[in-house]
């Protein structure tokens, strides 16, 4: 009888099959995004020389302050439009979308979409 993966495993499973595709280069780095239950986190990286040029999170204190009664899908508009707009100042404005393993719905697609109608085109 085969092992029954759980959800977590089955997502880094996922990731690991994108990141074989997917590489940021100083052209066109790559926007990593995680999501955890209640945050989200995003970075903007260089993979050849690894370093993270922008980088957001539901954790910052601008965003933090009008997140008490806020949905969460709302929250994650709000930080990309803050990673695309710290982007854009360190010049950047294409990038590859690299969503971690999860799908594009919910929570990650109002990311996406919110960091395009910043300016970022991925």
């Amino acid at each position: 009888m085969a092992k029954v993966k759980n959800s977590r495993v089955m997502r880094l499973i996922r990731h690991k099959r994108v990141r074989q595709k997917i590489e940021g280069t100083p052209l066109r780095p790559r926007l990593a995004l995680f999501r955890s239950l209640n945050n989200i986190y995003a970075q903007v990286i260089d993979d050849t020389q690894g370093i993270t040029l922008a980088a957001a999170s539901s954790l910052e204190s601008e965003i933090k302050d009008g997140k008490d009664s806020q949905p969460k899908g709302k929250i994650s508009i709000m930080v990309g439009t803050l990673l695309a707009r710290r982007a854009k100042e360190n010049g950047i404005s294409k990038v590859v979308f690299d969503t971690g393993g999860y799908k594009y719905h919910g929570r990650v697609k109002a990311f996406a979409e919110a960091a395009r109608e910043a300016g970022l085109e991925f």
